[in-house]
Order: C-alpha cells, then sequence, then structure tokens
C-alpha cells in the first residue's frame, strides 16, 4: 500500500515538473462588449421598432442617442437613458439640432419609413439626401445601417424566390423611393452601408390579421406570407452591430411562407377573428424572401413563428 502511494507521488511529481516547451502563452484578447462600451450610436426614427431597439442598444452596452419628431416623446427617450433630439427630415433639408445628434457618433441607424400613404406626393429621396450629406460631413461615422423593406421586389405569378443577391424591380413609387436611397447609401464612399430588408413586421398588437378579418375579396390568396416579428428584427440588428457586419444587402422574413389564405383564416380562427374571404377572379402574385444569406453570416436562428 505504502509502495503504491509512494509511486503516485512520484509520478504527480513528474507531471508538473516545469517543461519550458511545454508552456502555453496566453494572450488577451479584448471582450467585445468592452468595445461596445464605448461605441456611441444615433437612432434616427425612435418609434414602433426604433425606441424598443435603442433600449435594446442601452442594455447591450451602447451609448445611444435617439431622434423623434415630436418633443412631447423626449422625456420618455430620458427614462431608458437614451439621449433624446427633435430632428426633421424635410425635402429642403433637415431642421433640429442635427449635428449635435450626429457628432461623435461611430454609426448611424436609419430607420424611418418613407410615409408615402398619408402623403403620396412627399419626396423622402430628397429628405434622406440631406441626412446622407450631413452623415459625410460627420468624421466620426464610419458605419450606416439601413432598415428597408422587401416590398423593394416585385410580386409575380410564378412567385419568385428572392435571394440577397436578387436586384430589386418593384415600380410602386414608395419601392422606387426606397432602392434609389439604398443605391445612395452604397454609392457613397465616406462609410460602410448595410441595408437590412424586413419582411412584413409584427409584434404584439400588431398583425395584419386584423386589418383582414371579417374583408371580403381580398386579392392573391395563393400568395406566400414574408413577415417578421420584431423581436427577430431587433435580435438581427443587434447581431449585425455586434459582428461588424458592414458593407451587406440582406432580406429577413420567418423562413415558412404558407399561402394568404391558409395562414390568415387560420390565424383568425385561433384569436377569435371573423375570416377574410378572399377573390379567386385573378392569379395570385407574391414572392418568397429567402433569408437564408443571413442566417449563415449572423449563424441566426429565428426566434418568433409569426
Amino acid at each position: 500500500m505504502y509502495l503504491e502511494f509512494l509511486l503516485i507521488i512520484l509520478k504527480i511529481n513528474e507531471l508538473t515538473k516545469f517543461k519550458p516547451n511545454n508552456v502555453k502563452v496566453c494572450i488577451f484578447e479584448p471582450n467585445n462588449n468592452l468595445e461596445i462600451l464605448n461605441t456611441q450610436i444615433s437612432i434616427i426614427g425612435c418609434g414602433w421598432l426604433g425606441l424598443p431597439l435603442a433600449k435594446l442598444l442601452v442594455e447591450n452596452g451602447f451609448i445611444i442617442k435617439g431622434s423623434t419628431t415630436s418633443k412631447a416623446k423626449l422625456a420618455s427617450l430620458k427614462q431608458y437613458h437614451i439621449q433624446p433630439y427633435v430632428i426633421t427630415l424635410n425635402p429642403s433639408g433637415i431642421t433640429g439640432p442635427y449635428v449635435q445628434f450626429l457628432a461623435g457618433s461611430d454609426t448611424v441607424i436609419i430607420n424611418i419609413p418613407p410615409g408615402l400613404r398619408k402623403n403620396p406626393s412627399k419626396n423622402h429621396v430628397a429628405e434622406v439626401e440631406h441626412l446622407i450629406q450631413a452623415i459625410e460631413e460627420t468624421q466620426s461615422i464610419k458605419n450606416v445601417l439601413y432598415i428597408s423593406s422587401t416590398s423593394v421586389f416585385k410580386d409575380t405569378v410564378d412567385f419568385p424566390i428572392i435571394t440577397a443577391e436578387t436586384p430589386p424591380n418593384a415600380t410602386s413609387d414608395s419601392a422606387k423611393q426606397l432602392i434609389k436611397i439604398e443605391q445612395m447609401l452604397q454609392a457613397s464612399s465616406s462609410f460602410n452601408t448595410t441595408i437590412l430588408r424586413f419582411g412584413g413586421l409584427i409584434g404584439e398588437t400588431r398583425h395584419p390579421a386584423k386589418f383582414l378579418a371579417g374583408r371580403t375579396n381580398i386579392s392573391n390568396p395563393k400568395a406566400p406570407i414574408n413577415l417578421i416579428h420584431k423581436t427577430d428584427c431587433l435580435a438581427i440588428i443587434l447581431s449585425t452591430l455586434k459582428n461588424s457586419l458592414w458593407n451587406q444587402t440582406l432580406n429577413a422574413a420567418y423562413p415558412s411562407h404558407p399561402n394568404k389564405k391558409e395562414y390568415y383564416t387560420n390565424y383568425c380562427k385561433q384569436n377569435d377573428l371573423a375570416v377574410p374571404h378572399y377573390s379567386f377572379s385573378e392569379e395570385s402574385e407574391g414572392k418568397i424572401i429567402d433569408s437564408s444569406s443571413l442566417v449563415q453570416l449572423l449563424d441566426y436562428n429565428f426566434k418568433e413563428t409569426p
């Protein structure tokens, strides 16, 4: 017994001898969270998506400046430790302290819809053109993240699969303005640009079924749906920032595409809403948004099923 114990002690001594050739040198690698703590981001548009985004980024250690067009919302932004600014984009220029709003930021997130439903004659391209010029004149800004839409792609009867490489081809005025803005941002040599094209946005209280419920003669019953939950939008933006995924154009929609009639009929039944009724008099037009490039680049798993 004593001999066995002695052999064990000798073995331990042998294993723990200092051997220079086996020494591993540990190199300190900065934690991404340390870099985030010094990163300031300006978010243009703190509304339905922008406000929860700003709150999420603050929670993750970013310094956030947020814009709103309403003075009444300033206190709400301050409450969540967002530095608030009243900024309004106009075709003739920008009103508000936009120089201070952009100053010192590393990244700008542009999250403002064209607003052509309320104002069909609006020149949203001119509005963003002024913003791009202001960004180019701000030396600290290296990156721009533009929140766009899959509406830049045309719906057709063959339901094409739309990848990140598919050229945008929609012809509505809203789509043409979004396409032009994407092109202007990508053409600037002053900063990196990543474009995220989100599908139809849904959230806790926001869902197309509430608008469609009980309606009749709804077109395109066989068209595939392309929806994405706000939770996934926020997670994708955060992951894009943390991974410094710049100079990319990516689609983002949940990777399941039942047809419109099937999906909204089931949703309305499950949520005690009046079932919508569809018209089959014309051939359905639609598309299938493929988000596989985003999934691969960000190693992303969608979190919320529409």
